[in-house]
C-alpha cells in the first residue's frame, strides 16, 4: 500500500502550510487532494515535489505491505 503520511510529516517539519503549498509554491489542488486520499502520483510528480520541498523520496511516499 502507498502511504503519503512522510509527506505530511516533511511539511511540518518545514513548517509549510497547505496554503503556502497551493499560493505560494502553485502546488495542484488535484495533486494535493490525491496525496489526501492516498492515491497514485506519477514518478514525475513525485520528483517535482521533492525538488519544490527539497527533500528525497522517502520524505514524501512510504509503501507498506499488505498483511494477507
Amino acid at each position: 500500500m502507498i502511504s503519503y503520511a512522510p509527506f505530511w510529516k516533511t511539511l511540518s517539519s518545514k513548517g509549510i502550510t497547505q496554503y503556502q503549498l497551493i499560493h505560494e509554491y502553485n502546488f495542484s489542488t488535484g495533486t494535493l487532494d490525491t496525496l489526501r486520499k492516498n492515491n497514485s502520483i506519477t514518478l514525475n510528480t513525485l520528483q517535482d515535489i521533492c525538488k519544490m520541498l527539497e527533500c528525497d523520496i522517502d520524505d514524501v511516499v512510504e509503501f507498506i505491505e499488505e498483511k494477507k
